[in-house]
Order: structure tokens, then C-alpha cells, then sequence
């Protein structure tokens, strides 16, 4: 997780377009943000109960800390993951796909059901100016309503909507969001069970019922930067509508699948198409075709796959 103190801060704050004055009807640009899904269609079930994504919700903190990115906003529905992310392309990539390995082995783990998120397709849109960057995060944070779960976006409890402009320990306030369990450092046994990890340095976390609070892992004050007052929070939460997210210039662009699982997933199509595990074995006409598979499946980019194929990339380029 990106630190941040006051030199980091003025650099996102550069970046998000905050400290450029408010001008109606404009835009700002915006720099090194990024939304990131998985395909709602292609699995039944991510999380089957309040344990799974309370034990989610955790995996995003763990996972926070080892990369150098900042969370803005996300969502955890029971077939899809929303993250909306500022850092590098590549950590935010890292990161997304770390979320979904770890997640597909706590489903092993809890259900028996082995590989289950192995090929769900991760899929990102740059988010390039002010005015998209506050419909994305609306856009995230009404999926619930949107789905049809009986929640008011800012109850729900599987996303971060209950942080922004919200005052906390006051009546209205949603009861999740008071901390009642207060802030523990928590021991080796405690961080195995709880977060499932045996890395140390998770200290001083605001905990309710067994679960991190998302105040320790989102950046909810540069979100209400970003947006400057509530009532324009609002605004965009009452305006946003799918379409501004799903037809911005078709749909969301697919991910090319991180080297290790490519290789994985080569020497696995590999095996199925050709009986061996290896493309040292492969004639020059079969790892074109080999090629071609992984191209269709997945969307690798050429050098990628040409790399993976043991393929010359100039006399394959116009072949794939």
C-alpha cells in the first residue's frame, strides 16, 4: 500500500486532479487510475455466505499492504469484484490477480470446489478525467441497488460506500462502521485465523466482528477530495447509470493473464490438444495452432503468446 505522507499525497492529489480549481462544465485529467472487474457471468457463486466475504473483505487488506497501490473504492458482490485503484498499471494489475488466486484458494479451502476462479476473465478501463472518476466510483458503489439486493448503497457491507461523507458514531451511522471491537494488535495466531496469513506488521486495526474495518485499507479522504462536497457525492450517486460505464468506448477492455498463468495455461492446452506438456516437442505447424488456441481463449497479447509458443514474434504477428 502506497504510504501516504505529504510527498506521496501532493503526487496523488496531482494525479486525481484535486488541487486543480473547480471549473463547471470542464474536466480534469487524471492520471494512473483504474477500474477493475471480473465477469459477473462467468462463475454461480464467488461468495456463498457472510463468512466468505467477510473473510474477502480481510484478503483485500492482507493484500493492500504488499503492493504499492491506493484503494479508492471497491464492491464484493456474489458473483463479481469491483476495485477502483490508483498506482502503476503493473501493481494494480498484480494485485487484482493475487486477489482472485487467493480467492479461488479460500474457496478450495472452505468448499471443495478446486480452481474455481482459474480462467474467470479480469477485465480493466483506464479512468482518464475527473468526471468519469466519480462516475466509475458511483458506478461501484450502486451495484448492490442496482442488482436488486434490498440495501441502501450505503449499508451495504461488502463495499466501501458507508466511509464517504459519513459521520461516525452517531445513531444514523451504519452499525458496522462503529468499531466496537476497538484496535488490537493482533498476535500470530489471531493474524493465521483472522487473515490468514503469517505475515506480521498488522497492527493497530479497527476490527468489527472479526473483520478489518475498510477505513484501514481505502483512501475514503481522497475520494471526498475528489468529489469536494457531499452534495456532488450525491449528485453523480443519483445520475450514474451502467450505460455511462459499460458503452464508454464498447466495453471494458479484457486483461492479458499474468506470464505464470499463461504458462500454466499453456502447458495445460498443451497437453489436450498435442499430448505433451512441453512445446520443445512441438512441431512449427502445431505451435501456431497452439497459439491461435491461446489467442482465442484468452486475451494475451501477441508478444505474449508468441514468447509463451517458443515463436518468433515478426513472422507470427500477422498470423494471430
Amino acid at each position: 500500500m502506497i504510504e501516504l505522507n505529504d510527498d506521496s499525497l501532493s503526487l496523488i492529489e496531482t494525479d486525481l486532479g484535486i488541487n486543480v480549481p473547480y471549473v463547471s462544465g470542464s474536466k480534469v485529467k487524471v492520471r494512473k487510475c483504474w477500474h477493475f472487474t471480473t465477469d459477473g457471468n462467468a462463475v454461480d457463486a464467488i461468495f456463498m455466505n457472510d463468512k466468505d466475504f467477510a473473510a474477502g473483505m480481510n484478503r483485500i487488506y492482507v493484500l493492500a499492504a504488499r503492493f504499492q497501490i491506493v484503494i479508492l473504492a471497491f464492491c464484493l458482490m456474489d458473483t463479481h469484484i469491483h476495485f477502483i485503484l490508483y498506482g502503476e498499471f503493473d501493481e494494480c494489475n498484480r494485485f487484482m490477480h493475487e486477489y482472485i488466486k487467493l480467492t479461488s484458494m479460500a474457496i478450495a479451502h472452505d468448499h471443495g470446489d478446486m480452481k474455481k476462479l482459474s480462467d474467470v476473465p479480469v477485465n480493466y478501463q483506464p479512468i482518464t478525467d475527473d468526471v468519469y472518476l466519480k462516475t466509475a466510483i458511483c458506478y461501484v458503489l450502486r451495484n448492490p441497488t442496482v442488482g436488486g439486493l434490498s440495501y441502501n448503497p450505503y449499508d451495504y457491507p461488502w463495499s466501501s460506500a458507508a466511509l464517504y461523507f459519513r459521520k461516525q458514531g452517531l445513531w444514523t451511522s451504519p452499525v458496522w462502521t462503529k468499531y466496537s471491537d476497538g484496535l488490537l494488535n493482533p498476535g500470530i495466531r489471531f493474524q493465521r485465523d483472522l487473515l490468514r496469513t503469517r505475515r506480521t506488521g498488522y497492527e493497530n486495526l479497527e476490527l468489527f466482528e472479526g473483520m478489518v474495518v475498510p477505513s484501514n485499507y481505502v483512501a475514503y479522504e481522497l475520494v471526498e477530495a475528489v468529489f469536494r462536497t457531499c452534495r456532488s457525492f450525491l449528485y453523480f450517486m443519483g445520475r450514474t447509470r451502467e450505460d455511462d460505464i459499460e458503452q464508454r468506448g464498447g466495453t471494458i477492455s479484457m486483461l492479458s493473464v499474468p506470464m505464470q498463468e499463461m504458462r500454466q495455461n499453456k502447458n495445460e492446452m498443451c497437453q489436450r490438444m498435442f499430448g505433451v506438456q512441453t512445446v520443445r516437442k512441438l512441431s512449427s505447424a502445431q505451435r501456431l495452432r497452439l497459439a491461435k488456441a491461446l489467442k482465442a481463449k484468452y486475451n494475451s497479447s501477441v508478444k505474449q503468446i508468441a514468447r509463451l509458443c517458443g515463436l518468433v514474434y515478426d513472422e507470427v504477428k500477422t498470423l494471430l
